[in-house]
C-alpha cells in the first residue's frame, strides 16, 4: 500500500507572515503529490511507485494528482491583497507573467486551455491550483521544464476530471516539455525570467538556493 505523508515541501515556508510572496523552486527528488480531493488508491499506479521508492504526499490545494522531479520548475505564492485574490484573476496573472517570461527566448506561441494550465496548441506544459485560507490565497503551479512525458504515464493513473481539450488522452499524449517544444535557455534562466516578472506585482521574492544548486 501507498503511505502518504503530509505535504512538507518547501513552499510551506509562504504560509508565515502577512505579505504577498512567491518562491519559485525545483524539487530535490521526484514526488507524487496528491489534489485535496485525491486518494492514492485512485490516482497511483501503485506498483511502480513503490518498486521506486517515490514520496507522496498530498496538498491543500484542489487540482488533480501531478507528480514534481528535478526537471520541473515549481512556482508557488501566497496572496493576501484582498484586490487581487479572485482565483480567476490569479490565475490569469500568473499565467500572462508566465507565458510573458517564456515568449523573451521562444518563437512557440502558448496558451491558457481548460481552466489554468499553459500549453501549445494540444499540449500542456504547466497546470496549476490554488486553496484558499481564511485572508489568503496559496496559489501552485508546475511547469514541465524537460521531463518526459513517459514518466507521468509510469506513476500516475488517468485523473477522474479533465479539462475539455484533452479528449481522453493518456499522459504521454497529452503532456509536453518546454525542452521538447525547442525552447533554447535553461532552467534557471526561465527561473530567473519568471522571478522578475513576478517581482513587478508580488512583494518579499524568495528563492531556495539550495533545491536550485541540485537541478540538472
Amino acid at each position: 500500500m501507498v503511505t502518504v505523508s503530509e505535504y512538507n515541501l518547501p513552499d510551506t515556508q509562504l504560509m508565515n507572515g502577512n505579505t504577498n510572496k512567491f518562491l519559485l523552486w525545483i524539487p530535490d527528488k521526484t514526488y507524487i503529490v496528491l489534489g485535496a480531493s485525491n486518494k492514492a488508491k485512485d490516482a497511483v499506479n501503485e506498483e511502480p511507485t513503490l518498486q521506486d521508492n517515490i514520496t507522496v504526499v498530498k496538498r491543500r490545494t484542489g487540482g488533480q494528482t501531478v507528480m514534481l522531479t528535478p526537471k520541473n520548475l515549481i512556482i508557488s505564492a501566497v496572496i493576501n491583497d484582498e484586490s487581487i485574490m479572485k482565483p480567476k484573476d490569479v490565475f490569469n496573472m500568473f499565467n500572462s507573467h508566465i507565458i510573458g517570461a517564456i515568449a523573451k527566448d521562444h518563437t512557440v506561441k502558448f496558451a491558457t486551455r481548460g481552466i489554468s494550465d499553459i500549453a501549445t496548441g494540444e499540449l500542456k506544459i504547466m497546470g496549476s491550483s490554488m486553496y484558499r485560507g481564511k485572508g489568503y490565497l496559496f496559489y501552485h503551479a508546475v511547469l514541465n521544464f524537460d521531463e518526459p512525458p513517459t514518466t507521468f504515464q509510469k506513476y500516475l493513473k488517468h485523473p477522474n476530471n479533465e479539462p475539455d481539450y484533452r479528449k481522453g488522452r493518456m499522459h504521454h499524449e497529452f503532456v509536453t516539455s518546454l525542452k521538447e517544444t525547442g525552447y533554447p535557455e535553461s532552467i534557471h534562466h526561465l527561473k530567473n525570467e519568471i522571478s522578475a516578472s513576478l517581482s513587478t506585482i508580488l512583494s518579499n521574492y524568495e528563492v531556495a538556493n539550495k533545491a536550485l544548486e541540485k537541478a540538472v
